[in-house]
Order: structure tokens, then C-alpha cells, then sequence
């Protein structure tokens, strides 16, 4: 039995070994691994459609279940990518958060869910 993944490192560590054994490699170019990606992500959605919110309590033990396995194929994907493109996901999330934190400072964003340039066309119509 393998033990059990700790943290991002070792999930890529694991689907390296994965795909090596299998001699998946030659598949796994950047575009294909984003192509997989998109399609995961769809199927992430599919079992919320039609919910009215999406939250457990609307959710079957079967349908949960189908959910993690569905986000588990998401992250697998967007691991073994960001290992061919050598991204570090880690930091590539924290700069982000720092950027968003710049478009959606806490005085215009909190409480609101419109995009960013909303904010700015609101702040020039204001002054």
C-alpha cells in the first residue's frame, strides 16, 4: 500500500510515477493536460446542475462521492501541468491572492459580488 500524499510535492511525485509506469508521458503536453482540465472541471459541475444551491444538505452520499472523485481528477490535472509548465502552485495562488486583494480592495468589494471594473466605473461616476 502506498502511503499517503502529504502535500502537493508528493501528489506530483505520485502522478509522475503514475504516468511513467503507464508511458503516458508523450500525451501529457501542456495543451492535452489543459484540455483534461477543462473537461474535468465540467464534469466538477454537472452534479450541481439543476440544485438550487448545491450545498450538502442537496446532495446524495453517492453524489458527494462522485463530486471528490471529480475534484480529485481536477487537481490531478492541474498538478501534473503546473509540474510540465514548472509552476509552482503554491506561489502562483499567493500571488494571485495578492493581486485580487489589489483589484478588490476591502472598502468597494466587501459584501458585493461585481467584477472589479464595476468598482472603478462607480468610484469615476462618483467623483
Amino acid at each position: 500500500m502506498l502511503e499517503k500524499i502529504q502535500d502537493l510535492q508528493q501528489l506530483r511525485d505520485r502522478l509522475r510515477l503514475f504516468t511513467a509506469e503507464r508511458e503516458w508521458q508523450q500525451f501529457h503536453t501542456p495543451k492535452n493536460l489543459a484540455s483534461a482540465l477543462a473537461v474535468e472541471a465540467a464534469e466538477l459541475l454537472e452534479p450541481f446542475q439543476w440544485l438550487k444551491s448545491g450545498e450538502s444538505e442537496e446532495l446524495s452520499a453517492e453524489m458527494q462521492t462522485a463530486i471528490r472523485h471529480e475534484m480529485a481528477d481536477v487537481l490531478n490535472y492541474l498538478v501534473m501541468l503546473a509540474d510540465r509548465l514548472q509552476v509552482d502552485l503554491i506561489a502562483a495562488a499567493d500571488e494571485k491572492i495578492q493581486l485580487n486583494a489589489q483589484k478588490y480592495p476591502i472598502q468597494s468589494a466587501r459584501g458585493s459580488a461585481q467584477k472589479y471594473t464595476e468598482f472603478h466605473l462607480q468610484q469615476e461616476s462618483t467623483s
